[in-house]
């Protein structure tokens, strides 16, 4: 749920209140404090029982303001720079900060992580890089990992008699042998552009390896001219006229829980999602969570050179540092974010349903409600040769608009596979 609501940031943020723990708002903290932003949403009180325990222990007090999720990124964008900035900010690393860093408005802290070797060695690598901008550390991670992973209904396909795919070769059969029985292969919500990247992301890392959109994220639009992703545009081109998303996908939305809803009611067998739809389906259809919810990874493709344990997604949010801080405040900021590397901490991920991005973590994934699907989920991510960020997070913010227009268009039919990638080679820059 963070992911879609953060696609959906208003414009209108100027006129909503912070709410805040012990603070007087943005630029209110004295010379003894620093002022941090969070992401306002049911997991903040992880990063509320974090400060307290911080506070107990150092002279600079953190003053934890929560900014309403709907208008996060824009408050934080237009922050940036000014007088009202924050000292350390919660953010989702690649592009969602990238512009931050070519201004130099962030602290490096790859001396922090050279000068500290056990606080590099404490997350999951393909986590750690995954929130670099231009392979430079600024962020630390500081939430669950949410890789995207295949769903699948388990009554609807022990009706069917059918087995969680595989293998490619698997999967279409699945979507012919759920059409035959009047179910839709795959839940999609085609009216939110971000659930369809998804398999753009997939389908790319799959074809032609993790390097194609690195490449592309990196600067080089010349990897848009890889062969891997003409192919997945033609394979999203089949998989729409075989089917593979029934006929009102056009109509269907997430944010409302629309495929979801479709998804748990068995009107659909599959769903390619974040991992948030766990916690989604908990909320609005518990029994189904509980024991109709099934999961497993995205197959291989015939003749792809992706490794097929890469994941794509977002790996985490993570804690930035504000450039302008120097002497005690600097180094009371840093200390800070360094408490998201804590035992302690990642205690209090598992107890909010998350599965924490530290590499010691699994003894402790017992204690989420959900284990199975909890070790499901950190083993995927610990044994990823690569974890791709989600590639409108990665991308600088003033692409996300084309970059979902033409998405939405290939799924729609209004865009031909080639039409699709010239798009984005003349949008994406």
């Amino acid at each position: 749920m963070l992911r879609a609501s953060t696609l959906a940031a208003a414009l209108l943020l100027a006129t909503t209140t912070l709410t805040a723990c012990g603070s007087s708002g943005p630029g209110g903290s004295d010379d003894d404090s620093l002022d941090v932003w969070v992401y306002g949403d049911a997991s903040t009180k992880v990063q509320r029982a974090v400060v307290k325990r911080f506070n107990k222990t150092s002279k600079v007090k953190v003053n934890l303001t929560e900014v309403p999720g709907d208008g996060y990124t824009d408050k934080m964008r237009t922050s940036m720079g000014t007088p009202n900035a924050p000292d350390v900010f919660f953010n989702w690393g690649g592009g969602s900060i990238s512009d931050f860093a070519e201004e130099g408005m962030l602290v490096d802290l790859g001396p922090t992580l050279k000068k500290d070797p056990e606080l590099k060695k404490a997350f999951i690598p393909t986590i750690l890089k995954a929130g670099a901008v231009n392979d430079t550390y600024y962020g630390i991670p500081m939430r669950g990992m949410q890789p995207v992973i295949l769903f699948y209904n388990k009554k609807v396909f022990q009706d069917a008699g059918a087995q969680a795919p595989k293998s490619w070769d698997d999967l279409l059969g699945l979507v012919d042998t759920f059409k035959k029985k009047g179910v839709t292969p795959f839940a999609l919500a085609g009216t939110d552009p971000w659930t369809e990247l998804m398999w753009v992301e997939y389908l790319v890392d799959r074809y032609g390896g993790a390097g194609v959109f690195k490449k592309i994220q990196n600067g080089d639009a010349s990897g848009w001219d890889d062969p891997a992703v003409l192919k997945t545009a033609e394979t999203i081109k089949s998989l729409v006229d075989r089917g593979a998303f029934g006929k009102n996908y056009k109509s269907v939305n997430y944010t409302a829980d629309g495929a979801s809803t479709l998804f748990a009611k068995g009107k659909a067998a599959m769903h390619l999602m974040g991992s948030w739809e766990y916690a989604n389906q908990k909320t609005n259809q518990p029994d189904f969570a509980k024991s109709g919810l099934g999961w497993t990874t995205f197959p291989a493709v015939p003749g792809g050179k992706g490794d097929p344990r890469n994941v794509v997604g977002n790996p985490t949010n993570y804690w930035s540092v504000n450039a302008k801080l120097k002497g005690k405040k600097k180094t009371a900021a840093i200390e800070f974010v360094k408490f998201a590397a804590k035992q302690d901490y990642a205690k209090d991920l598992i107890a909010n349903g998350d599965v924490p991005t530290t590499s010691d973590a699994t003894s402790l994934l017992n204690e989420h409600e959900n284990p199975a699907y909890a070790r499901f989920q950190y083993d995927m991510v610990r044994e990823a040769p690569s974890f791709t960020l989600s590639w409108d997070q990665a991308l600088s913010a003033k692409n996300t608009p084309s970059l979902h227009t033409d998405i939405q268009k290939l799924f729609n039919g209004q865009l031909s596979p080639t039409g699709f990638v010239a798009a984005l080679k003349k949008d994406i820059k």
